[in-house]
């Protein structure tokens, strides 16, 4: 980058930004630090929140994404229970990997949220009360529902439906504007 552009003074402040800015790089790229790389949904910065975001795409996007989560959440569970998992443990492990699915996307697309290490520590305190939820209206279900073909969606429905209500709530009202 040169240090001016044509016409510029070389007293300006750009071009003083410019030569600063390439001695940096030039330091910086002769005495590299050693870092471990990082993965890119890891939230790293605390940033504002907050979304400009309206709350009928909102809803179309959380319901959207909610059921992707609830495909993969469903699926395992269901493939858990063919091999013979334990239900308690089924339901747990696909809870994770449906609530790690939706929080990466509504965080990104739902709510057009930046990473926060605060955000993301709201978000485990939240997914913890619906896991609790979750996992206990399934199981209250699974054993007082009779054994028929709709029992363990049933379950799963209704157990799924509850949380879903439960996260939106608290991610559009609380979560998603933490500063």
């Amino acid at each position: 980058m040169p240090p001016c552009a044509v016409g510029e003074s070389v007293d300006s402040p750009t071009a003083h930004r410019r030569v600063a800015l390439s001695f940096r790089f030039v330091a910086e790229s002769a005495h590299p630090q050693p870092h471990l790389p990082l993965p890119v949904e890891l939230p790293l910065v605390d940033e504002p929140g907050g979304t400009d975001v309206d709350l009928k795409t909102q809803i179309v996007r959380f319901v959207l994404t909610g059921g992707l989560s609830a495909v993969v959440d469903f699926g395992l569970y269901v493939l858990m229970l063919a091999i013979g998992v334990q239900v308690n443990i089924a339901k747990s492990l696909s809870f994770i990997a449906g609530t790690t699915t939706a929080y990466l996307i509504n965080r990104r697309w739902t709510f057009n949220a930046p990473p926060s290490r605060k955000r993301f520590v709201a978000v485990i305190a939240l997914y913890a009360v619906t896991f609790a939820v979750q996992v206990g209206i399934n199981w209250v279900l699974y054993h007082a529902l009779p054994q028929e073909w709709w029992r363990v969606p049933l379950a799963f429905v209704i157990a799924q439906g509850t949380a879903t209500v439960i996260n939106f709530v608290v991610q559009r009202g609380v979560i998603f504007r933490i500063q």
